[in-house]
């Protein structure tokens, strides 16, 4: 897979993400309405990364400084994570993951932060066995009956980073 580092209007994340829409609305019933600004995922306050495999976009996932006070200073967040569903068992969120918070770290982000749902169990699964552990919930779901939250501490950066994520034009 190739990562390509996108902004958030680009064709290709605009297509992944109205896909990853459609999927809350199968798992949950709607779609996600957490107010999200395109310029929030703009270097160095965050990144999109849409990732394609053979020319083809199959992935998405970004990273914003977060918008709400129930966090900490120096906290990312993960948003809008989703490979499309015939390119799913390959490890490539693995590795989405695995980019964004290495840009973060880089950026000077401390922790990783992200929500998720019980209808996302295959998401739940991904966090916990990369290290994020549960911290209260927080945003627009954190009522949410299923709604589940996560942080994994980043690490300091020093070195290159983990894959070559190439840029696209905005």
């Amino acid at each position: 897979m190739e990562l390509r580092t996108v902004g958030f209007d680009h064709p290709d994340a605009q297509t992944l993400t109205e896909q990853v829409q459609q999927e809350y609305v199968v798992r949950y019933g709607g779609i996600d309405r957490s107010p999200i600004d395109p310029r929030e995922f703009d270097p160095p306050a965050g990144l999109f990364l849409v990732g394609y495999l053979d020319g083809r976009p199959v992935g998405c996932a970004g990273w914003r400084t977060p918008p709400y006070t129930l966090l900490r200073a120096g906290d990312a967040e993960v948003k809008r994570m989703y490979v499309a569903p015939d390119a799913r068992g390959r490890g490539l969120a693995r590795r989405m993951l695995a980019a964004l918070e290495h840009a973060a770290a880089a950026a000077g982000k401390t922790r990783m932060v992200l929500e998720t749902g019980l209808g996302q169990p295959e998401a739940i699964t991904l966090y916990l066995s990369t290290g994020y552990t549960p911290i209260p919930s927080y945003g627009l779901h954190r009522d949410a009956p299923g709604n589940r939250c996560y942080a994994r501490s980043l690490p300091t950066v020093t070195d290159p980073a983990p894959e070559q994520v190439g840029e696209a034009q905005r």
